[in-house]
């Protein structure tokens, strides 16, 4: 059986919903990114515990389709943005499509009915994110950032991270190395 869940981002998500499945006494196949497969079918019970429990750690127990739908295409796009070393060689539509095995059409019209914004404008979001990380935490520089994350160039990178941040790339970076220099003062 498969359960949803929703805000499940990162591996302390996974740690914290296989710890609340074990406490149930259910067994888990695969705790993933968004998606549970347990062994058994979840009893009444066992569902309102569960949903209870996420609730009180953040997370969100998934039930009408239309959500289910929104946390999968999310989530694609978390796992291709934040944890894939290789983007896709083809588009962004024609992947998640292909993982979803959903026309994109179909897909894009409910992402944008139910969050509002554009699945492109989700994934411009996202990859903005990751360039952060990359320019604070990592010593690429941003042409190798660029090329890493599909940038047709560093101009549009740098024009799309100011769009979004309001800052451009190289002073972002300089305000870790401000603050930085700030804490050693202390």
């Amino acid at each position: 059986m498969k359960l949803y869940i929703k805000y499940m981002v990162s591996l302390r998500c996974k740690m914290m919903v296989k710890e609340e499945l074990t406490k149930l006494g259910l067994q888990y196949v695969v705790v993933d990114l968004g998606t549970v497969e347990i062994l058994e079918n979840i009893t009444a019970e066992q569902r309102i515990h569960l949903k209870t429990n996420l609730l009180q750690s953040g997370l969100e127990l998934l039930d009408d389709k239309k959500s289910i739908l929104i946390e999968k295409i999310k989530n694609v796009i978390i796992e291709m943005v934040h944890y894939s070393d290789e983007f896709p060689k083809a588009n962004y539509s024609d992947f998640i499509s292909e993982k979803l095995n959903h026309d994109y059409t179909y897909l894009a019209n409910i992402f944008s009915e139910v969050k509002g914004i554009t699945i492109q404008q989700f994934i411009i979001f996202h990859k903005i994110e990751r360039v952060k990380e990359l320019l604070l935490y990592k010593e690429l520089n941003l042409t190798e950032i660029a090329h890493r994350l599909h940038y047709s160039s560093v101009a549009h990178l740098s024009n799309q991270f100011k769009k979004v941040t309001g800052l451009s790339p190289s002073f972002y970076k300089q305000l870790k190395h401000k603050r930085m220099a700030n804490l050693e003062n202390m």
